[in-house]
């Protein structure tokens, strides 16, 4: 008695393990990603399959396992997605770095301590949260909503340009480099727009320093000339 090949394999076939096929296959496109975003997408996709390969299975415990992972794995895209929104907007208008709050620690500072100093090891970047701070070396006072520190990361060395000095109590939020670094190669979006940001900061330190040495420049023309 002959069978037919595809006839015998639709009939044998074991439809349970369908689920598991595709969550095999998810993991396998998961492990080539090399973004965050589509991993965790990914990741998320596998973690259906398994549940309903288990649920078939009825092994509750390990469908209990993979719903929990797919909780935490939609948190994490969704933090991720917000980021990537967020640092867009910074990058177009708001130069204040709110959306790295939810990645940051809170540091109460005193009037008179200073934060670091030009040469210092540079390790973190910080958002001003309340008081007033004042960058040393270039007289430029800083308030509520201005970042600081960030060039730390780009510069050579890894070393302080500048000091900073808190000049009423305030506090701060603060993130490492650790994971700012952390962020910036798990996202391309993350990176380039941090770039665009910190490129920005560079500018604008560089307008102030020519505004004072062009101030400092005619101050004694002035002077002469009111004579």
């Amino acid at each position: 008695m002959h069978l037919d090949p595809v006839a015998l394999f639709w009939a044998t076939a074991r439809w349970e393990l369908v689920p598991l096929y595709v969550a095999a296959i998810f993991v396998f496109l998961s492990s080539l990603s090399k973004t965050m975003i589509p991993l965790r997408a990914l990741v998320m996709a596998s973690n259906i399959s398994f549940m309903a390969y288990y649920y078939l299975d009825q092994k509750y415990p390990i469908v209990v396992l993979h719903f929990g992972l797919l909780l935490l794995n939609a948190v994490r895209l969704h933090q991720m997605i917000k980021l990537v929104k967020r640092v867009r907007t910074a990058a177009t208008g708001d130069h204040t770095m709110n959306w790295l709050k939810p990645y940051m620690r809170r540091r109460h500072c005193r009037a008179g301590q200073v934060l670091f100093r030009a040469g210092d090891v540079a390790d973190r970047t910080y958002f001003i949260v309340s008081g007033r701070f004042r960058v040393t070396e270039i007289d430029v006072e800083l308030q509520a909503g201005d970042l600081v520190g960030e060039l730390g990361l780009l510069r050579p060395g890894g070393r302080r340009g500048q000091s900073l000095e808190c000049m009423t109590d305030g506090d701060l939020l603060s993130i490492g480099y650790d994971q700012v670094q952390e962020l910036y190669f798990q996202n391309p979006d993350f990176g380039f727009y941090f770039l665009r940001l910190a490129t920005g900061r560079l500018f604008q330190n560089l307008e102030t320093l020519q505004r004072q040495l062009a101030e400092a420049r005619a101050a004694p023309a002035g002077a002469v000339g009111g004579d």
